[in-house]
């Protein structure tokens, strides 16, 4: 599955949320987009299609009901599924070793990808 740049706006939007949000949320907590409020819907539908997030519920607002929305994954797997679902698919002990040297891996994040390694 892959995000055009305003869907990923979005799925930040809800990612940094830790409850379910509604249209009306969604426009109210995002400052910088690149989309007009009225094109919110499109997208909201474009998400669902692709399975990206799910209706987690209503909401009632005025006299009137909304459906609130949710992530059906993490930011790191949709990106990691991101990385497979291209043509060109990198060679997983080379693309581990790549994310490895990165500089700003702490000493915490590092002890918690050897735990993982291990348990697998």
């Amino acid at each position: 599955m892959e995000l055009t740049r305003s869907e990923m706006e979005i799925m930040d939007v809800l990612w940094n949320s830790e409850t379910p949000l509604s249209r009306s949320d969604l426009l109210a907590r995002q400052d910088e987009k690149t989309w007009k409020d009225s094109s919110v819907h499109i997208m909201l539908n474009g998400l669902l299609r692709k399975g990206a997030i799910r209706e987690a519920g209503f909401i009632k607002r005025t006299k009137t009901f909304g459906r609130t929305f949710a992530p059906t994954l993490t930011r790191e797997e949709y990106f990691a599924t991101t990385i497979y679902c291209h043509n060109y698919k990198p060679e997983i002990v080379g693309l581990m070793k790549a994310l490895l040297s990165r500089e700003d891996i702490t000493a915490e994040e590092m002890a918690e990808i050897k735990k993982l390694v291990a348990e697998k």
